[in-house]
């Protein structure tokens, strides 16, 4: 197998700590984004859609997209389950996956892209043409606070964001958290049990990458 990462970006980094959890080192190549690289035909002639991460398989099956590529690593390598171990787990997993990725990681894209010089003309990722759009600086920043606040109503239910059991949703969270610095947020002094879980998700030592 072979990845097509980049360093500086979210959702490869999801990716890349998925990998480290379930213990595999996986050959990378590295895509710089920023440079316009993925829209470049040899970027494109292994990933029609232009954005990163991509799984290129031994077979030359290419698989886009963080979490199809997770689910797809997680089938093949099952231990440990970060998808939890039944079909209500995996269901609740995905459910708050999709939240972090909906409610968090698009609004801090939003605050992020639209004031990002080099993105001008590149609002919409995997594709050129599409001018920033000043006025969605705004809607990502008050998306930002939207998500911490039910976030932290969501962590009042269990231990971890799906559940009592450390999972895809974590790691997604973490990364939204981490990637909203950049947006100038910090998590908010007042929501304690944000703060209790994010320490301890940061520390584990797959999220170091």
């Amino acid at each position: 197998m072979k990845f097509y990462d980049c360093s500086m970006a979210p959702n490869p980094r999801r990716t890349r700590i998925f990998f480290k959890e379930k213990g595999l080192d996986i050959p990378t190549v590295e895509v710089d984004l920023f440079g316009g690289e993925n829209l470049k035909e040899d970027y494109l002639s292994k990933n029609i859609w232009g954005l990163c991460p991509a799984l290129e398989l031994d077979d030359g099956t290419v698989i886009s997209e963080a979490p199809a590529i997770c689910s797809y690593i997680n089938d093949i390598h099952p231990e440990p389950p970060l998808f939890g171990t039944t079909p209500l787990e995996r269901a609740q997993v995905i459910s708050c996956d999709r939240h972090m990725e909906n409610s968090g990681m698009q609004s801090v894209i939003y605050a992020f892209r639209n004031n990002f010089p080099d993105f001008a003309l590149r609002g919409v990722g995997g594709r050129e043409g599409d001018k920033t759009i000043p006025e969605l600086i705004d809607r990502g920043r008050n998306g930002i606070r939207v998500f911490f606040e039910r976030l932290e109503k969501q962590l009042g239910k269990s231990e971890y964001i799906a559940g009592n059991f450390y999972s895809m949703a974590d790691i997604t969270g973490l990364v939204v958290i981490d990637f909203a610095k950049f947006a100038e947020f910090e998590i908010p002094q007042e929501n304690k049990k944000t703060l209790a879980w994010y320490e301890k998700v940061s520390a584990r030592p797959a999220t170091q990458v």
